[in-house]
């Protein structure tokens, strides 16, 4: 995008130069008219430079032909010139608001971004104590099971001790 840019920009100053030589062409040649003018008032008084004057007006009048395409040449250029300049200006202003939008979606999506990450380490906080927990309630389960076991076994020795006493009895 930046290089349109830089292409239209120098596509304008390419213009304006022409424009500008042109323009310079232009009053050189109204200087010139003007020393024709004079040359031929000249000319005029002394009759026997009558073909020259001729010759003068001939040539001023195929300049003059020849500014006349270079003038709506000229005007066509401003117009063309002064669309690129507000195509410019549109991209400039296109491409400004459309940064304004990254940064304005950028900075909520950090923002969104943090409070996930909040989100999360309070989710692994909490999961660390869970674990704990777990932890502490197997090995009081372990414990449990372990004594569960030998009550179960003790009983068990009882119960085969009393069924020989019995028999014995």
């Amino acid at each position: 995008m930046e290089a349109g840019f830089s292409e239209m920009r120098n596509e304008l100053q390419s213009r304006d130069a022409l424009w500008r030589r042109i323009q310079l062409e232009y009053k050189q040649l109204q200087t010139e008219l003007l020393k024709i003018r004079e040359y031929k008032d000249m000319q005029e008084i002394q009759i026997k430079h009558q073909s020259s004057c001729v010759q003068l007006t001939e040539e001023l009048e195929n300049k003059n032909a020849d500014l006349l395409p270079l003038a709506q040449s000229q005007a066509c250029q401003r117009e063309e010139l002064n669309k690129i300049r507000n195509h410019v200006y549109q991209e400039e202003q296109s491409h400004c608001s459309e940064q304004e939008r990254m940064k304005t979606e950028i900075s909520d999506l950090t923002e969104e971004f943090h409070q996930k990450e909040i989100t999360i380490a309070t989710i692994m906080e909490k999961a660390t104590l869970l674990e704990r927990q777990l932890k502490m309630e197997l090995e009081i389960k372990d414990k449990l099971l372990a004594k569960q076991q030998l009550l179960d076994f003790q009983y068990k020795v009882i119960k085969s001790e009393n069924t020989h006493l019995k028999e014995m009895v």
